[in-house]
């Protein structure tokens, strides 16, 4: 047993001098190293290459339409949460393709109240947060909250919805819970790029912000716009993406204000992208001096009174945004994937290259092809 007992002793000794060994000076030891291989006549040994990864040269950017949550679109997340609002079946239709994305951005047009609500639709609308967590799960990385409806219950509406938005993980821009907030320009990171993002609205159904608050929400003008792309660029953004909530309702056509608006701000530098919302139908894309203007997306998902068709199909706008020799990036490649708000029940969000065919999927096509490229852009449909 003693002998044992000895061994025992001598082999922790021996591993305790091998990891002193090993927490010696690093510079020593290599000393060490050094002169043995010189005594040895061997050559000495050199340190192991760092390694970094390769910058990144391409990234790719999905933004999808109105997320309008009517009552309908509560009641179905209570059935599909057995009696607790559960809104991520509701939208799981469309995972695939926005988990896909390096940086999935959704439009958030309604105020969230806290749990207990009190929950309202349409005109005043204060819907549950438990949407927020659905937009994570399905793989959004941030929203714009600038909206006509942004005000509707004024900045503890704003409040809530941004608390909401940050409890689920999902950065947002386009309102604010205090000037310091709305004065930092929002960046975001993109594996290595910093991509600017900017939100602003036509107006607040009549709503004004109170007295001493001019920065709870971004109202939409060109220079406004402009100024905030320019900020962004000037604290580091390579890319900076415009979310604008503007245009006529249910109305394909872009106005005459909307297309002299993106001419504007396309022709700036600051400005790399626009999206579009608002019109609850889907309008064209164009491009403008070699740059890609949505001028609206949709809906992603609503659950409107009198559903009109149009305003159940929407698309999810997709760019790859490459850098050219020059350091410049610019989206040198679009396509979109045709989405349907399937009134069911239950009701769904369905990506509808990934459905079955129907005559209902091939009207949609139809019509969604037709008036993305109706402004003459040469664009793709995902699937076909």
């Amino acid at each position: 047993m003693r002998r044992l007992a000895a061994l025992a002793v001598a082999a922790v000794a021996a591993l305790s001098g091998a990891l002193l060994a090993g927490c010696s000076d690093p510079a020593s030891s290599a000393k060490q190293g050094q002169n043995a291989a010189e005594t040895s006549g061997l050559p000495p040994r050199q340190p192991l290459p760092s390694w970094t990864a390769p910058p990144r040269t391409n990234f790719t950017v999905v933004a999808s339409g109105d997320v309008l949550i009517h009552p309908d679109l509560t009641a179905q997340a209570v059935a599909d949460g057995n009696g607790t609002r559960d809104y991520r079946p509701l939208i799981a239709g469309v995972k695939q393709v926005v988990s896909a994305a390096d940086l999935a951005i959704c439009h958030l047009e309604v105020p969230l109240a806290g749990p207990a609500g009190p929950f309202a639709g349409w005109p005043a609308f204060s819907s549950p947060p438990e949407i927020a967590t659905a937009l994570a799960d399905a793989g959004y990385d941030e929203c714009s909250t600038a909206s006509n409806h942004v005000l509707d219950h004024g900045p503890n509406g704003v409040r809530s919805t941004l608390d909401a938005l940050d409890a689920a993980g999902i950065e947002h821009t386009g309102s604010a819970r205090s000037a310091e907030e709305a004065s930092a320009p929002h960046i975001i990171d993109v594996d290595g790029v910093k991509v600017g993002h900017v939100s602003f609205a036509f107006g607040f159904n009549g709503f004004r912000e109170p007295a001493g608050m001019p920065w709870l929400a971004n109202e939409l003008s060109v220079n406004a716009v402009l100024a905030a792309a320019r900020a962004a660029k000037q604290a580091g953004a390579e890319v900076v993406i415009a979310s604008l909530h503007w245009g006529n309702e249910f109305q394909a056509e872009p106005t005459v204000e909307q297309q002299s608006m993106a001419r504007a701000m396309l022709a700036d530098d600051a400005v790399d992208l626009i999206i579009g919302h608002h019109a609850h139908v889907v309008q064209p894309f164009e491009q403008i001096n070699g740059k890609w203007v949505a001028y609206g997306l949709g809906n992603l998902v609503a659950r409107h009174a009198e559903p009109r068709g149009t305003t159940e199909e929407g698309v999810i706008a997709r760019f790859r945004f490459s850098k050219a020799d020059g350091g410049r990036w610019h989206a040198d490649r679009a396509d979109y994937v045709p989405t349907l708000v399937d009134l069911g029940p239950p009701i769904r969000v369905l990506d509808l290259t990934a459905v079955r065919d129907s005559d209902r999927k091939a009207k949609a096509l139809q019509r969604l092809d037709q008036v993305v490229r109706s402004r003459g852009a040469t664009i793709a449909r995902s699937g076909g």
